[in-house]
């Protein structure tokens, strides 16, 4: 039998993982796109702040491998499900990043792309 929880305990426990630290989850000076795709991406991006840290790298590569194996539509499909995260994710840490962690980011969604448009061509 478990023992009985404290009620602060039990708080932490529901809550998750705290919030990073900072005064805003938005980028200072921010353009309207930006501005309008950080205001709908912020309960989202909580959410997944609050899982377990291994459930975003599962399902993706749950994704991806069901990608490469899955014939034809099915397997392009889950291909630019990952793609479109890898972008959405890319598209909000921009402006932290330098050129080098840029360009592997692109590179990154330019090979999964390519590997998405494969797929639906049947190699």
């Amino acid at each position: 039998m478990a023992p009985p929880e404290h009620g602060d305990e039990k708080r932490r426990r529901d809550q998750g993982r705290p919030l990073p630290e900072g005064d805003s989850l938005y980028t200072p000076g921010a353009g309207r796109l930006r501005r309008a795709v950080e205001e709908r991406s912020a309960v989202p991006l909580v959410w997944l702040h609050q899982r377990p840290r291994w459930l975003a790298p599962l399902v993706l590569g749950a994704l991806f491998i069901t990608g490469l194996m899955a014939p034809g539509p099915v397997g392009a499909l889950c291909l630019l499900l990952v793609a479109a995260f890898f972008v959405w994710l890319a598209f909000l840490t921009w402006p932290s990043l330098n050129g080098q962690a840029r360009a592997a980011r692109v590179l990154m969604v330019v090979v999964v792309l390519v590997l998405a448009v494969a797929r639906a061509l049947g190699y």
